[in-house]
């Protein structure tokens, strides 16, 4: 009879917690799908003042004129986010290869702490940084302002370099002990059992990273809107003022009326992001699919 009881109170609590799991995975699937449906609906408001042309492929932003262009902001955003992981791809997959493989055990554990430390430090110290030190040093060696897209990449550069290098480590780190093995009794050198073994092997993890390090630096906004310079064209160089997504929408949208083609198009460029970052996922999940050794 008791154990019945307990059967009866297991089953009862295991009932429970699967509505509990259920009801709040379909309570962040309708968070989600709200968002997008309402980013959207008032999105797509913005095709009402203006073409899909003149939006994508203008970069002609005169809401005063009605023209709303917004080329700018996405050749922009593409070229801080291409220039900021190509200055932390070869740092972080260096440091992970350090930990993963050369580095003793005693300095392993200090340094994957501290480069997890850099995850925790707000954006706004970051961009401040950038303001006080990079804009004024690269004004003076170049003798322009300093705010551009290059010191906004090499500000984000530095701030996705730890997720890219910690799961870039977590990915070499788990492959099985008896590849490397395998490699070093078949006379390869250790540099050579890294380069041509461990590294192909591991790249699925290792494009996780650098993905989930882009879609950081694309949505990362006030880091960004310090040193850009938050002028709405397209930069004729890496120190020429400018802006992206992130920085036009909270630049912006304090000095709009809600319903004007101008915050419906602010709209557009939030769903935009948010597109791009699920696209992202998509492209993690079917790397991880593609990840096991054969």
């Amino acid at each position: 009879m008791q154990e019945d009881r307990w059967l009866a109170t297991r089953k009862r609590h295991d009932r429970i917690m699967k509505t509990l799991f259920v009801f709040s995975a379909c309570a962040v699937a309708v968070i989600i799908f709200s968002i997008m449906f309402f980013l959207g609906f008032q999105g797509l408001q913005t095709f009402k003042g203006t073409t899909p042309w003149t939006f994508f492929f203008s970069a002609d932003l005169t809401p005063s004129e009605d023209r709303f262009g917004a080329f700018s902001f996405f050749f922009s955003t593409s070229v801080l986010t291409l220039l900021s992981v190509l200055l932390s791809v070869p740092l972080a997959l260096s440091g992970a290869v350090f930990m993963a493989k050369i580095a003793p055990k005693w300095m392993r554990e200090i340094l994957r702490p501290a480069a997890d430390l850099f995850v925790g430090i707000p954006s706004v110290v970051y961009g401040l940084v950038g303001l006080t030190v990079i804009v004024p040093t690269l004004g003076k060696w170049f003798g322009v302002p300093g705010y551009g897209l290059l010191p906004a990449a090499l500000i984000l550069a530095v701030m996705i370099l730890p997720t890219i290098l910690s799961i870039s480590e977590d990915a070499i780190r788990s492959l099985p002990k008896g590849l490397e093995e395998a490699s070093l009794a078949l006379g390869a050198t250790r540099w050579q059992t890294i380069w041509r073994v461990l590294l192909p092997a591991s790249k699925p993890g290792i494009l996780a990273g650098v993905i989930l390090g882009m879609g950081r630096a694309i949505g990362e906004t006030m880091a960004v809107f310090m040193v850009i310079g938050n002028s709405p064209q397209i930069p004729k160089s890496l120190l020429d003022s400018t802006t992206v997504l992130t920085t036009a929408i909270v630049k912006d949208m304090p000095h709009t009326f809600h319903g004007t083609t101008w915050n419906n198009a602010l709209y557009l460029m939030a769903l935009m992001l948010l597109l791009i970052s699920m696209a992202l996922i998509f492209v993690i999940r079917m790397a991880a699919k593609r990840g096991g050794l054969k």
